[in-house]
């Protein structure tokens, strides 16, 4: 997963000129406060474009900030430690660049970028639903800020779409551990999980899946109003889907079919997407 760089179209622009002008090509011997800010700042532009770790251009855009504060080339240098850091997968460094940046430069056009690269560190941790899931807590929250604080930027879309992956994965870590459960027969506890699922995450990839695995748990235990009734809301919603087609499978079997009944919480959220008032 990666982020872009800075929206303010500068970084394109300065990366050609920095490498047509060739103003990186200082001689070594010179000591870098010897150079101007835009001299140093060019240096790091160029070694980002043409270097193999992005990391080794982090040092010209540390010292731009240490030799010249307050200018405008120390702001730009700001944000590209941010983002450099963040190629580099040095995640709270990115993290802290980005924070001072918007500490310092909160009205800055280059502000919305800063805050989705805080929320792109932490994104960019979510590998597989079994690690901890705390990364993508702070990933949705951090997207959220993106999309409430800066909702006509470029950023925000991108955010949109990784706060779907993101509140995906915590579905599917759920729907894991239900599995898990299931596999043993400890009912009770799967239940609980795809549960979850269905009330709290109904809007991701998981939730029919989570129904069929509800039929499966309630039928185990007897529970065939339950089961009915998370086979109906399957069918209301995913009839065309194979999770469909095995809960009814699994109900006929029993000489069941797919219907509401009861007065469970399952027969609740039925009302409800009936009313238009769910998914």
């Amino acid at each position: 997963m990666s982020g872009r760089r800075p929206g303010a179209g500068f970084l394109k622009a300065a990366l050609l000129v920095a490498v047509l002008s060739g103003c990186a090509g200082a001689p070594k011997d010179r000591a870098l406060d010897s150079y101007t800010a835009e001299e140093i700042f060019k240096k790091g532009e160029l070694e980002l474009a043409t270097g193999k770790r992005p990391k080794d251009a982090l040092i010209y855009f540390q010292e731009v900030e240490r030799l010249y504060p307050y200018t405008e080339y120390a702001k730009r240098a700001l944000i590209m430690q941010a983002f450099v850091n963040q190629k580099a997968k040095q995640y709270p460094e990115a993290r802290d660049a980005a924070q001072r940046f918007l500490d310092f430069y909160p009205g800055d056009e280059d502000a919305p970028y800063a805050l989705y690269l805080m929320a792109l560190s932490y994104y960019d941790q979510i590998d597989d639903v079994g690690r901890d899931q705390g990364i993508t807590f702070q990933a949705l929250k951090g997207m959220r800020d993106v999309i409430e604080t800066y909702p006509d930027s470029e950023y925000a879309r991108s955010a949109i779409l990784k706060f779907d992956l993101a509140f995906d994965q915590l579905a599917a870590k759920e729907m894991e551990v239900g599995r898990y459960y299931l596999k043993r027969k400890n009912y009770a506890a799967a239940i609980n999980r795809f549960r979850v699922v269905v009330a709290d995450y109904q809007t991701t990839t998981q939730t029919a899946e989570a129904l069929l695995r509800l039929v499966e748990s309630y039928l185990a235990l007897g529970l065939t109003d339950e089961a009915q009734t998370a086979a109906a809301i399957l069918g209301y919603n995913y009839q065309a889907s194979p999770f469909y087609d095995d809960a009814f499978r699994l109900l006929k079997g029993k000489g069941l079919a797919p219907e509401a009944k009861g007065e469970g919480w399952l027969r609740t959220i039925y009302r409800q997407m009936v009313r238009g008032q769910w998914l």
